[in-house]
């Protein structure tokens, strides 16, 4: 029974290991979620603020001609 038991210790520290990696990669996926939730607010905002910004410039300043130096 002695190689048995080995193995079964063998298995179980095996899967403390594998079940502490998927906590750790579940943790990290929490954490990437977060952060692109963040990134993406952020990229609204600047996208927001671009528009305001342009209406505030006199409106679409897609076809004014390049200035003079270009």
């Amino acid at each position: 029974m002695g190689d048995v038991e080995e193995r079964v210790t063998e298995l179980e520290v095996r899967l403390a290991f594998v079940d502490d990696t998927v906590n750790g990669l579940s943790s990290a996926d929490v954490e990437i979620a977060r952060r692109l939730d963040l990134l993406e607010r952020a990229v609204r905002d600047l996208r927001s603020d671009l528009v305001n910004m342009r209406a505030g410039l006199g409106g679409d300043t897609a076809n004014e001609p390049p200035p003079p130096h270009y």
